[in-house]
């Protein structure tokens, strides 16, 4: 019996049919199934219902403001006390020194009768002392026969040790001639001028009249050999000579 070939294949057809709509929904079901499965955005939209992140700080180039009532260290200055209160018109304590250049050791008091000057210095790097040199040597050579009495005290602020042998050499690059005693630790300077104060400087000079009371305070810094400053001293050195 011969098989019947057509017969066999005509209802081929409506199955080849079904098979290939059905293929096109899979892929179609596939494809839609894909797009909702592809990967969130690396910036999603954020959840209004969700608490969001803090943003981070903003840099800018604009400097930290400092605390109400604080000011920048740069603007703090040390409280200065160039008070002569307690010093003018009392008398001047005893000095405490050690070597003397120029002269035997001496005493204030055995200066009673003399109107003294008295200044502290220091070496060749203080420009004060460099410049007040020649204005003390004037007054040395101006009033020493008259009854004035120039004493240079040596303070030392070098980096390097005392060396008396070194203020020596300092005494002669000065041209100084009068007495001179090194004020060793500051002691007399300390009692005389510094203690419970902070002063603009350690280059004070004090004029002492022959009664050992102090008349003037210079404070510090250059005399210069013409000015104010010497002007009045002068003025109060003969003042002082002539009672």
């Amino acid at each position: 019996m011969r098989a019947d070939v057509r017969g066999n294949s005509a209802p081929a057809e409506p199955v080849v049919r079904a098979m290939t709509m059905a293929r096109a929904w899979i892929l179609a079901a596939l494809a839609a199934c894909g797009a909702a499965a592809a990967p969130p955005s690396s910036n999603p939209a954020p959840d209004p219902a969700l608490p969001q992140p803090a943003a981070p700080p903003t840099s800018t180039s604009t400097a930290p403001q400092p605390a109400a009532g604080s000011a920048p260290a740069a603007e703090r200055r040390r409280q200065v006390d160039d008070s002569v209160a307690g010093v003018i018109d009392q008398p001047a304590p005893p000095w405490q020194v050690s070597q003397w250049f120029n002269s035997p050791p001496l005493t204030l008091a055995q200066l009673r009768g003399k109107v003294v000057l008295v200044r502290w210095f220091m070496g060749p790097s203080c420009p004060f002392c460099s410049a007040t040199a020649p204005t003390l040597r004037a007054l040395h050579e101006r009033y020493a026969d008259k009854g004035l009495a120039v004493i240079g005290m040596y303070h030392h602020k070098e980096e390097t040790p005392l060396d008396p042998a070194q203020v020596g050499g300092w005494i002669k690059h000065f041209g100084y001639r009068f007495p001179v005693a090194i004020d060793k630790d500051w002691t007399t300077l300390r009692r005389w001028w510094l203690d419970g104060h902070d002063r603009s400087y350690t280059s004070v000079s004090f004029l002492i009249d022959k009664a050992g009371v102090v008349r003037r305070v210079h404070l510090g810094g250059t005399i210069a050999s013409e000015g104010e400053d010497i002007d009045a001293i002068t003025a109060d050195v003969e003042r002082l000579l002539a009672q």
